[in-house]
């Protein structure tokens, strides 16, 4: 059980990567949308919820969503009291 749970974490660590690079890209081609979709329906549970707790940093006109990073941080506690 201990190794679906890492698995788990590790593939879902991977899908948020997979979101911060597609989050960069505007205009994505027709094929790829319904990955993107796929992508958003897995991480927006816990994304949605942090960016309520922590407002992006203000970097001249754009601002810095950190909720990725937050979630990151939390995937490798997780990993390293889980997985050993």
């Amino acid at each position: 059980m201990q190794y679906v749970i890492c698995l788990a974490l590790q593939l879902y660590f991977f899908v948020l990567i997979a979101r911060i690079i597609l989050s960069y890209i505007t205009h994505l081609p027709e094929p790829v949308l319904p990955l993107a979709r796929g992508v958003r329906a897995i991480t927006d549970p816990l994304l949605v919820p942090l960016r309520g707790l922590i407002p992006p940093v203000r970097i001249g006109p754009g601002a810095l969503d950190l909720s990725p990073l937050v979630l990151f941080f939390g995937i490798s506690i997780l990993r390293s009291l889980l997985c050993r």
